[in-house]
């Protein structure tokens, strides 16, 4: 196979984003594709097998129009990258991250990094999704917003939004007032979403109507749902009989989601979250699709992903602990 050399010029004003904090990314895709990679200036040169040259200017190219974009290009993002790029895939990896699901006074929702954007395309392509991973990874909102996108383009004639009435550290009978306000904390978060995607002044409207409705998962079970768009948040916190229940309620027309995070389980000791169940029973069964996402696609502050992440190696570590002592 002939090696050749090529040239890809990168716009000053990208080449930090590029190429990475101390040249990291490019390290990056030194270390993933066969061929080598030297930067300098604003010049980056590829030596290597034709197909491999042709593989890393496309990557290159893709990682300076994420950043002409305005997207983060981390390390991760960098491996997605070089793993969507192909000379016989034409899609341009960017232009996932350029379509807006929904768009309420100017300002655009969109997936900011590719594994966001993997997981807008599975539930574009599956009725059952569920979103793992840690917070801040835009499970919920991207689900809220492909449930609204969906409810603007009639696909569905109804949006439900569900969550477990699980307590974390406090106890329901000791928040004040009635049944309805002492739920209510559990499903703001929800409510929250839709204010930045429907014009607050419908929301009541919708509500009043069913179109959209936002309720406990206990007020689930004994349903039918369908031509609906359904979302359960906080699905880790659900038991495997309530997981089951949920799912089942599945109906014609209907598209399900389901959100969580397996490291933030509040169930009582001893019970098992069905989060965690669910994938080792329904992983590898057709039109069910498991989104993995994780401290790379951690949109909010900075520190946010570096605190998932120092919990995920302490977690492996205690893992890995506890095995040895087995």
């Amino acid at each position: 196979m002939p090696i050749i050399s090529r040239n890809v010029e990168l716009n000053p004003a990208h080449v930090a984003t590029v190429l990475g904090t101390a040249d990291e990314n490019l390290r990056v895709l030194n270390n993933v594709l066969d061929a080598d990679l030297f930067a300098r200036g604003t010049t980056v040169s590829i030596t290597g097998p034709d197909f491999e040259v042709a593989r890393a200017v496309r990557a290159v190219e893709e990682l300076e129009s994420l950043a002409r974009r305005g997207h983060a290009v981390s390390a991760q993002a960098v491996k997605h990258t070089v793993e969507l790029v192909s000379v016989e895939a034409p899609e341009s990896v960017s232009a996932r991250l350029a379509a807006d699901i929904v768009t309420r006074r100017g300002k655009a929702v969109r997936p900011k990094t590719l594994g966001q954007a993997q997981y807008v395309q599975a539930i574009d392509e599956h009725t059952v999704v569920f979103g793992v991973g840690p917070a801040g990874t835009g499970k919920t909102y991207l689900a809220v917003a492909k449930a609204v996108q969906a409810l603007q383009a009639k696909q569905v004639s109804r949006i439900i939004l569900t969550r477990p009435a699980v307590e974390a550290g406090e106890k329901l009978g000791f928040l004040p007032g009635t049944l309805g306000d002492k739920i209510d904390p559990y499903l703001r978060p929800l409510y929250d979403a839709l204010r930045d995607m429907l014009d607050p002044e419908m929301i009541p409207k919708l509500m009043e109507s069913g179109i959209i409705e936002v309720a406990p998962l206990a007020y689930m079970r004994g349903r039918t749902l369908n031509d609906a768009f359904v979302i359960l948040d906080e699905a880790q916190n659900t038991t495997a009989a309530q997981m089951k229940m949920f799912l089942t309620r599945l109906g014609f027309g209907t598209t399900m989601v389901v959100t969580g995070d397996v490291s933030q389980v509040d169930l009582p000791r001893g019970q098992v979250s069905g989060l965690k169940a669910v994938r080792r029973i329904l992983e590898g069964i057709p039109d069910i699709h498991f989104a993995d996402l994780g401290s790379a696609d951690v949109v909010r502050h900075g520190l946010v992903s570096r605190i998932v992440s120092a919990y995920d190696a302490a977690e492996q570590a205690r893992a890995v602990e506890e095995a040895g002592k087995d």
